[in-house]
């Protein structure tokens, strides 16, 4: 039986687990999927880890596409990730309409966690430019993972996280005791695209995964899981 090894960012688990076991049903060919934070695709594939598709956002895989690691031809858009402010499963619901509102709910939490990630880089940027980084100093949180923000938010009730929408409806699925309070506010909301592509000189089959990855069909599943 053939394997399929895919690397892919974690934002899109759902969506990405989803279209992948559909194809291994049509195909009969193995799909074996891992999840983590782009920069750590992007890191590994360029130190030359194999894996037959890359799922990640357009800029990883333009680096990746210079350095001749992906088929150029493979690669389609799977769809936009938004962001929400992440607070614990009992605690009440603020209300986040507008930037102020928005900087007073940070402002205050016990903590602000945000992760390394893409998604956590935008955070990062938007904390300076909000003047929240200095106001929050040692109460800014930085985990690995858009699941770790979960994570901690579910083990400090008093405390917020910014993370990716798609990524808390997963830890929530898995009965992580975390809840959205809002999207971010649409002036300062933060929308990561993420991108599928078979590796260069991975098999007609590998390319076949990367084209159904970003397929009409598969935009309905993505849907399904926050990713539009």
């Amino acid at each position: 039986m053939t394997t399929l090894k895919v690397l892919s960012a974690g934002a899109v688990k759902r969506g990405v687990a989803r279209v992948a076991a559909a194809f291994e049903k049509d195909t009969g060919c193995k799909v074996e999927i891992e999840f983590t934070p782009v920069p750590e695709v992007r890191r590994r594939i360029a130190a030359g880890e194999a894996a037959d598709v890359v799922v990640a956002t357009p800029a990883a895989l333009d680096e990746l596409a210079a350095l001749g690691k992906i088929d150029a031809a493979s690669r389609g858009f799977i769809g936009r990730s938004r962001m929400g402010v992440v607070i614990h499963a009992d605690a009440p619901v603020p209300e986040i309409t507008d930037t102020a509102s928005f900087k007073a709910v940070l402002l205050a939490a016990s903590q602000v966690v945000r992760n390394a990630a893409s998604s956590g880089i935008y955070s990062e940027k938007l904390f300076d430019r909000l003047g929240l980084t200095a106001a929050l100093g040692g109460r800014i949180v930085v985990t690995r993972t858009g699941s770790e923000i979960m994570q901690h938010v579910a083990g400090h009730p008093q405390a917020v996280g910014l993370a990716q929408i798609s990524e808390l409806m997963v830890m929530i699925d898995k009965g992580c005791r975390v809840k959205l309070a809002a999207p971010l506010p649409d002036e300062i909301q933060n929308m990561t695209h993420y991108d599928a592509a078979a590796s260069a000189g991975a098999s007609a089959t590998a390319a076949a995964l990367a084209k159904r990855l970003a397929s009409p069909e598969a935009k309905k599943i993505f849907a399904d899981t926050g990713i539009s």
